[in-house]
């Protein structure tokens, strides 16, 4: 191996202890709790080593967001290869969701309540963003109904699944009737 090439692979290992470190932190404490000295302090490198791999903590957010993204998409791609017919896939993809959802509230809140610095729904969007779209796409996309956008139909129903996501997670939801929740989001939104 060239000096390059471990170069190139220790760089790659700092980066990946970064971010799991942040994740770590932020899912303990929460993201208030993550700044670039406590992270230094941690992984036992300085500041200006964590500020050549991320020019600070929205950067740190974003490369949580898009781990998680990743993986989510493989959660709900899991779920629903698992479930047959069209309802039991979209019941799959809503569980699936709601658990990443609820087993990771700060990578959830990295990918959708923080300012990563990432493009959402545009040209320059990052590719684990778009897989994850397009996991929710593969099943609710077979349920649109005729003359529905099927990519309009999977924001919406997305939106649906953030709602209670969110709303649970701040105690706005009892937690006791999520099930029906979904059964209701997935019969009346998707299964028309």
């Amino acid at each position: 191996m060239s000096v390059q090439e471990r170069k190139q692979r220790e760089r790659a290992e700092r980066e990946r202890l970064i971010v799991a470190t942040a994740r770590e932190l932020a899912e303990q404490q929460g993201w208030d709790a993550v700044t670039t000295r406590r992270l230094a302090e941690r992984i036992e490198y300085s500041q200006p080593v964590l500020y050549s791999h991320f020019r600070g903590k929205r950067e740190i957010i974003g490369a949580v967001a898009l781990q998680g993204a990743t993986e989510m998409a493989v959660a709900v791609r899991a779920a629903t290869a698992a479930a047959n017919g069209p309802r039991a896939r979209v019941a799959a993809l809503a569980h699936a969701y709601l658990d990443f959802a609820a087993r990771n509230p700060a990578v959830y809140d990295a990918l959708f309540q923080l300012d990563g610095g990432l493009a959402y729904a545009q040209e320059d969007t990052p590719e684990p963003l778009k897989d994850a779209f397009a996991a929710l796409l593969e099943s609710l996309g077979e349920v649109a109904g005729d003359g529905i956008h099927p990519g309009l139909f999977t924001e919406t129903f997305w939106a649906a699944l953030h709602g209670l996501a969110t709303l649970t997670r701040a105690g706005r939801l009892p937690p006791e009737d999520t099930e029906r929740r979904v059964e209701l989001v997935v019969d009346r939104l998707a299964i028309a």
